[in-house]
């Protein structure tokens, strides 16, 4: 039993090595937040925003499972929409956001600051399910995305509730406090967008919004069919530089190329970026990937391949070697038995010469060959033999990925 779990155990790292993907932020999961806050027809382009995002992160490889979506109206189903069951953000209507895959958390009024604040903080009741649950830990990535209609140091839920930028910081603080984030990217498409994350100050956030103080966010474009503007501009050259530039999940595009992709003068404001909050500042934050925060790539806790304290890998490992060779001792002194057996029967053994003979050759002398009993201790040699070659194999396999990944 205690061969057993350790050739459990060394086998089980070494697939958990195959599957990782190494990246450069120290994360082990990813999960993304997406905010539209408006209701109502002529606010088509929020929702829009939102589900744009959402296309672009599960591109990227985040699973639905991972992500909270939360929609206050389904413009796809209104009854004003040309095109019924979709939702555009372009007006060439290329892509349908809507489609056939598409899960929303929190719909109509489900989306409150209420609910929003107790997803973030993990406050919800005992009978909300899984799905409508933020599962982040001490080791995921959190991308936090809004957009609907604000002002200074505020944003509007549904024209009927605000949250303020105190509200935003404090549900970031308890986030931190209960280690429900390692890092977290914050983005904001509003008016005056920039100052809802002013109150900020729980480490490792990384902020960045549409608009600066008295500054309006515009939106992008109309479709002419749809009869309203389908996209926000600063969402729109986001989206642009998401959908053209980070093309896969290897991407090694990092946070300060897209801050640095802003051009004022097609977003019509001025964009921001915090820093100051991010250990090592502007300086480390721009280094961070893009991926890091709207890919999957996760990179996996590995115990030291090198460290050799009591039921360590290398320990495990050595165990296994010294079992091996002892059952390769064992197996040639049961071999030396059977041959001294039967060539005191007078029956003819196959030796290594046999090795060129033909197989029916080979086959014919064994059937040629007198029967042997087999006794439960030798049944038993011939399972530890068969073992030790499994544990031989998962030696090498393990240490050659070990070796290979280390270079």
């Amino acid at each position: 039993m205690h061969l057993l779990s350790i050739l459990l155990r060394a086998v089980s790292v070494f697939l958990i090595l195959c599957a990782s993907s190494p990246v450069s932020a120290e994360h082990t999961s990813n999960w993304a937040v997406l905010v539209s806050t408006s209701r109502f027809w002529f606010n088509y382009r929020h929702l829009a925003n939102v589900l744009s995002l959402y296309r672009t992160v599960k591109r990227l490889g985040i699973p639905d499972s991972q992500i909270i979506l939360m929609l206050p109206d389904d413009m796809a189903c209104n009854p004003r929409n040309a095109f019924p069951g979709t939702v555009y953000s372009n007006a060439d209507r290329a892509v349908d956001l809507y489609g056939d895959n598409i899960e929303v958390d929190y719909r109509g009024y489900e989306v409150t600051v209420e609910n929003f604040i107790r997803l973030l903080t993990d406050r919800l009741d005992e009978d909300v399910p899984r799905s409508k649950r933020l599962g982040s830990d001490a080791g995921s990535n959190v991308l936090v995305y809004m957009t609907g209609h604000g002002g200074d140091q505020f944003l509007k839920f549904q024209d009927s509730e605000e949250i303020g930028a105190w509200d935003l910081a404090d549900a970031f603080g308890q986030m931190w406090e209960k280690k429900r984030y390692h890092e977290l990217l914050f983005m904001i498409d509003t008016c005056q967008a920039n100052t809802m994350y002013t109150h900020f100050y729980s480490p490792n956030i990384i902020a960045t919004g549409s608009s600066a103080l008295d500054q309006s966010s515009y939106s992008h474009h109309a479709d002419s069919d749809v009869g309203v503007a389908v996209i926000d501009r600063w969402t729109y050259y986001v989206l642009e530089f998401l959908e053209t530039q980070v093309t896969n999940a290897n991407s090694k595009l990092t946070l300060g190329d897209l801050f640095d992709s802003y051009d004022e003068s097609k977003i019509h404001s001025q964009p921001g970026v915090r820093w100051d909050l991010f250990p090592g500042g502007e300086r480390e934050g721009r280094l961070r990937k893009v991926v890091d925060f709207f890919g999957n790539a996760q990179n996996v806790e590995v115990e030291n391949a090198n460290s050799t304290e009591p039921g360590s890998l290398k320990e495990d490992l050595e165990e296994i070697a010294r079992l091996a060779e002892k059952w390769r001792q064992r197996d040639q002194t049961y071999r030396s038995i059977l041959q001294s057996q039967s060539s005191k029967d007078g029956n003819a053994s196959v030796t290594s010469s046999d090795s060129s003979l033909p197989q029916s050759s080979y086959f014919l002398r064994r059937k040629n060959a007198g029967a042997t009993k087999m006794t439960d201790e030798s049944n038993w040699e011939k399972r530890l033999v068969g073992v030790s070659v499994l544990a031989t194999f998962a030696a090498v396999w393990l240490t050659g990925s070990i070796i290979g990944k280390s270079a």
